[in-house]
């Protein structure tokens, strides 16, 4: 039975991420040991209704596994989360999406490899579209672009906002991009999507989104919101993993989006739910709580 919570759904990826450090990226043909070995759930849309849920909000997750032990083990990360997973499909017989990721602190970066689940994409008639349909906003990361297109033009029609991740620019992501309210880029895919970051958010805004933006790492990031800019800075920290900052970042958005924040609070909450982020190892594990979150704003929301 669900609170009265606003609830939030999320289509796109959950992986397995194994995560450690190193002290410096290795040329090739090299051995490199790693420390500090992290394994836990990641991905996108999966990280960012992890963080929805630690921050009171109701959520469900539709996306894709194999039926394989990396698949089991997602979803048991997910289910102590309370997650409702009865959206996140098992392909028999398939790999599940695996990242390994290495952590470089000294530089506050760090490289993902990682595999798309093997199974045939997340598809329409897969998406609970009774759930979806009480949603308080849907959140996406491109991933499945035929079942987001379709989620979309679901929540458009029923006045229900989009915030779409966009972190890498896929085939179709400019069509899913004019169905979403809210979109704030990677700079990767800010860089491959105009010349300039402003130039993005124009680019966005000329496309139909509210609230427009560009991440850039310790650099902060710049957003334009209903023909106004924002830019700040990113909060200061010491970074030992920035693996899931983006998610967070987004997370962050959405729940200002839901509980009624301003376009400059809610960024504001995106970006220092992802320095917290980076102060931890693995991508979930430095998701800052409820308690924090209403003790660093101020708010009873």
């Amino acid at each position: 039975m669900l609170s009265s919570a606003p609830l939030v759904f999320g289509i796109g990826q959950c992986s397995l991420d194994y995560i450690g450090l190193i002290s410096s990226y290795p040329p090739p043909d090299v051995k490199c040991e790693f420390t500090d070995l992290v394994i836990q759930g990641g991905g996108p849309a999966a990280s960012a209704m992890v963080a929805l849920k630690r921050w009171g909000l109701n959520v469900h997750l539709a996306g894709v596994v194999g039926d394989d032990d990396f698949g089991k083990q997602i979803r048991n990360f997910l289910v102590a989360e309370n997650i409702d997973t009865t959206g996140l499909v098992v392909r028999p017989q398939r790999q599940s999406q695996f990242a390994f990721i290495v952590s470089e602190p000294s530089l506050a970066r760090r490289t993902i490899f990682w595999q798309r689940p093997t199974g045939e994409e997340l598809k329409p008639d897969e998406i609970n579209t009774d759930i979806l349909l009480q949603s308080s906003a849907l959140h996406i990361d491109g991933l499945y672009t035929e079942a987001c297109l379709w989620a979309c033009r679901r929540a458009k029609d029923a006045g229900i906002p989009v915030i779409l991740d966009a972190g890498t620019l896929r085939d179709g992501m400019t069509d899913i991009i004019r169905l979403s309210d809210c979109v704030v880029t990677s700079e990767v895919f800010s860089n491959a999507f105009s010349e300039t970051h402003p130039d993005t958010c124009l680019k966005l805004a000329g496309m139909g989104v509210k609230l427009a933006g560009v991440t850039l790492g310790s650099k902060g990031y710049i957003a334009l919101a209903d023909g106004r800019w924002i830019q700040k800075d990113a909060y200061r920290v010491k970074a030992i993993d920035t693996t899931g900052c983006g998610d967070a970042f987004h997370a962050g958005l959405t729940y200002g989006i839901v509980v009624g924040w301003s376009a400059e609070q809610s960024l504001d909450l995106g970006a220092w739910a992802a320095a917290m982020v980076s102060t931890k190892m693995g991508g979930r594990t430095g998701i800052p709580s409820l308690i924090e979150l209403k003790n660093k704003f101020k708010t009873g929301s």
